[in-house]
């Protein structure tokens, strides 16, 4: 769900990667539908590299996402751009154990406000997931 969809340094909103050129890649954005270039010198990063500090360790950002869609029964969630209190707040309800002294609000506006993209473009399934969870138990026993 979350490998192809990116994040970029310097530019708002998510992208999905269209196709991969030699020294760059040509993303469309989520929000405009618009491509452009990102070159090897942006700063990159797939949704499905990233984790959120917790006191226990680092939970995947895809389980946190599910926890979001869970509270919010596959709903929108607040506003990205609410207050940093209520931000805290909601997130505290979402992940309770995540490390407030690592997890900034800006991280925390940056998780709902990639939620509610996705969830507006219907891009969260985590059915798939699942599966292969219960793939990977099965293959153990």
């Amino acid at each position: 769900m979350l490998k192809d969809i990116l994040a970029i340094a310097g530019q708002p909103g998510l992208y999905k990667i269209v196709t991969k050129g030699s020294k760059n890649l040509i993303v469309e954005s989520l929000a405009s539908g618009k491509r452009i270039p990102a070159h090897s010198t942006n700063k990159i990063i797939a949704l499905e590299d990233i984790a959120i500090f917790t006191t226990d360790g680092e939970v995947q950002l895809k389980e946190v996402l599910k926890l979001i869609s869970e509270k919010e029964d596959g709903k929108a969630s607040i506003d990205h751009k609410s207050s940093g209190n209520v931000l805290k707040k909601y997130f505290s309800e979402v992940l309770p154990n995540f490390d407030e002294d690592r997890v900034y609000v800006s991280d925390i506006k940056k998780v709902i406000q990639w939620y509610n993209i996705l969830q507006e473009k219907d891009m969260l399934s985590f059915e798939e997931e699942e599966e292969e969870s219960k793939e990977e138990e099965n293959t153990k026993e």
